[in-house]
């Protein structure tokens, strides 16, 4: 249950004193989410975001024909959630789970506001995360509009260097885009690179 993982990663951004970090562990809840367990399912509000102190947990929509799409993993020192559903509180589109057994510290909306009044060097921390996840985002878009399955793997790899061998490879794959027997072949260096 250490909180060294989760403050490491708050002082790459700002200072807390050692008062302040007690008051922020007040306000914190450690949970684990066994492998395939849900954070999060479509339809439900997203009331906390999580910090991944060790394990990894996956975002993701399912389209009318049942495909998934996978928006983002949070393995060790990353923070997820449904960001829209958390700072509207209207009902998520995403599912939340455990691609194996996940210790996290959760912090709901509501104890984030308040920690933003009582802390507020807080305030700034949360807004380059979120600024970082946006920028994020958008250029992971353009990356699927506009580069090759091998250079979206590249990119992949850059991202997620510790869940290359972790993870099963069709999760891999339905993130970049392309079928696991294609991820294959490009591993292998035998598939001819594509934008789709």
């Amino acid at each position: 249950m250490s909180l060294q993982k989760l403050i490491g990663s708050l002082q790459k951004h700002i200072a807390l004193s050692a008062q302040e970090q007690e008051l922020l562990s007040d306000f914190l809840v450690f949970k684990i989410i066994k492998k395939r367990q849900f954070l999060l399912h479509e339809g439900q509000i997203a009331r906390e975001v999580a910090f991944v102190v060790s394990g990894c947990l996956r975002s993701y929509s399912i389209d009318q024909n049942g495909f998934e799409h996978i928006l983002q993993f949070a393995p060790t020192g990353w923070w997820i959630t449904d960001m829209y559903s958390f700072i509207s509180q209207q009902q998520t589109h995403l599912t939340i789970d455990a691609l194996m057994d996940t210790e996290v510290y959760l912090l709901s909306r509501e104890n984030q506001l308040i920690l933003f009044d009582k802390i507020p060097k807080l305030e700034r921390y949360f807004r380059i995360v979120t600024e970082n996840s946006l920028v994020g985002s958008r250029q992971r878009l353009i990356d699927n509009l506009s580069l090759t399955a091998s250079q979206r793997y590249g990119i992949f790899c850059n991202t997620y260097p510790t869940l290359i061998h972790d993870i099963p490879q069709k999760l891999i794959a339905a993130y970049i885009g392309v079928t696991p027997e294609f991820l294959s072949k490009l591993k292998n260096g035998g598939a001819k690179t594509k934008k789709s």
